[in-house]
């Protein structure tokens, strides 16, 4: 098991999106998290404490967990060098990164020199069984996004909170590192071998109380050249009863594709239904979840009625607003 508590590396994260697995930590268990550490130049900032790695230690921190998702998943030289002299500080160091710690030759030796632990959370612990497409009882929820990084992993955990506040049985299933260091376990779904990722994601959602919901975690987007095939993998395994879409508004191109526009909601809405239909008849959209963090107060309210108007289901930022409306919607399925 990882040992919490956290301090958080950030590195030189260009932007607060690229830290998106420290975010999810500092807001969804933020009592794992007791500071973060950032290299000089770093543009990501998640408002708690900033230290040094001797101020985590004294903060009673175990592990340093890397929480930058950045494009390829790469450890640079200057990481290197700081996580080398974590590992001799006395700190396990945690990543979801493509870059497997264990690749690393001078972080295995630190580690085996310190008698410390490294954790590759993206390294599937299972063997996976192919998708068999069978129905399963209980209903499942998936949010697909017109992006990467648009929400989905946030929509699905604030639902799932949504509705354990409610008292209705709820649980959210992880699919990506960021998930799976907050609630310590699911699939690397990304770093399944591409044949067994439907089948991943049956294993993840099982067989339920028929008032049970699965709330899955979203990744990638079906218009996103380098990602889409994890979605469609979600879409199929997951057999989901419902789907919300997820958008972020001010997007002028698909993350890391600057000639690729994004899709418009209604694109997303006229390929999903049909693709996910296929594994299950009776999907439904229900709602669209939009991240709203670059409009202002007066923008986003605005921007939230016209999206409703127009797809004609509820539109909500979960962040600003909570999930209730979405967690509402479902009662249609």
């Amino acid at each position: 098991m990882i040992q919490t508590p956290y301090l958080l590396f950030l590195g030189d994260a260009p932007d607060q999106l690229a830290a998106k697995v420290a975010q999810g930590i500092k807001d969804w268990r933020p009592g794992n998290a007791v500071g973060q550490f950032r290299m000089d130049g770093c543009g990501a900032d998640l408002g708690i404490a900033d230290m040094t790695l001797e101020d985590g230690l004294a903060a009673g921190a175990k592990t340093l967990v890397i929480g930058v998702a950045n494009r390829g998943g790469f450890i640079s030289d200057a990481w290197k060098e700081i996580l080398v002299k974590a590992l001799g500080m006395g700190y396990d160091i945690a990543s979801g990164l493509h870059n497997l710690l264990r690749d690393e030759d001078e972080l295995v030796a630190a580690a085996r020199v310190n008698g410390r632990t490294l954790f590759d959370v993206r390294i599937p612990s299972v063997a996976y069984p192919i998708a068999n497409g069978q129905n399963r009882t209980g209903k499942r929820c998936l949010a697909v996004g017109t992006d990467c990084s648009v929400g989905k992993m946030y929509t699905g955990l604030a639902m799932d909170a949504e509705m354990q506040k409610r008292g209705m049985k709820s649980t959210f299933r992880p699919t990506g590192q960021t998930g799976i260091l907050i609630t310590g376990g699911g699939v690397p779904l990304d770093a399944v071998i591409a044949d067994f990722m439907a089948g991943a994601v049956e294993y993840l959602t099982p067989d339920n109380d028929a008032d049970h919901w699965d709330h899955i975690e979203g990744q990638g987007s079906l218009f996103h050249v380098s990602y889409s095939g994890v979605t469609m993998a979600l879409i199929h395994g997951g057999q989901p009863d419902a789907i919300v879409l997820a958008h972020e508004p001010t997007r002028t191109h698909m993350r890391g594709l600057p000639e690729y526009d994004l899709p418009s909601l209604e694109a997303l809405r006229d390929m999903v239904l049909p693709i996910a239909r296929v594994a299950n008849p009776a999907c439904q959209i229900v709602g669209i979840s939009v991240n709203t963090q670059h409009l202002s107060d007066a923008e986003f309210e605005g921007y939230l009625a016209e999206v409703e108007a127009r797809m004609g289901m509820p539109a909500v930022d979960p962040f600003r607003q909570g999930a209730g409306r979405l967690v509402d919607a479902l009662d249609v399925v």
